[in-house]
């Protein structure tokens, strides 16, 4: 039994790190459900304060992704209205056009928020990139602990 919990676990850690650059599998989430799988085995690999704190760690890097891409755009000059539509604009990528959406969506949104508001082309363009660097970076802070995860997952084994 202990071949089939490591087996299933070994793909949900693959599946977990791809989930972190296609945006509607919730990449951290099924990472670490791997090693709550590797729990099962005859000999469970891990203390249980430590699942709790890679498990906090996880709704942590969960959070940011979605909170990330707003503080993108208001680091480029990006106003309330921008950030406002950055979110608009995550929510309704997530649901229209998903997973693209989820990538565009921020940027989209972030420059119609400043466009309403009368900004620039500029600034409106320099918040949207904003919110696309957010993203990329809420991209990169899931693929590090993925990885993280992966590492426990290979080191659990020796």
């Amino acid at each position: 039994m202990d071949i089939l919990w490591s087996v299933i676990s070994g793909i949900l850690v693959i599946v977990g790190v791809i989930g972190c650059v296609i945006p509607i599998i919730p990449g951290p989430a099924i990472s670490f459900s791997s090693l709550l799988l590797l729990q099962l085995k005859s000999n469970p690999p891990f203390t249980s304060d430590f699942l709790i704190w890679l498990g906090i760690i996880m709704i942590i890097v969960t959070a940011l992704d979605y909170v990330v891409p707003a503080y993108g755009t208001k680091k480029l000059g990006g106003s309330k209205s921008g950030i406002r539509g950055s979110i608009v604009g995550l929510i309704f990528g997530i649901f229209l056009f998903p997973p693209i959406g989820i990538i565009i969506g921020p940027f989209i949104g972030a420059v119609i928020g400043e466009l309403m508001i009368g900004k620039s082309s500029n600034v409106a363009f320099r918040s949207g990139l904003g919110s696309f660097i957010g993203f990329l970076s809420g991209t990169l802070i899931k693929l590090i602990y993925s990885f993280v995860v992966g590492y426990y997952f290979v080191e659990s084994f020796f």
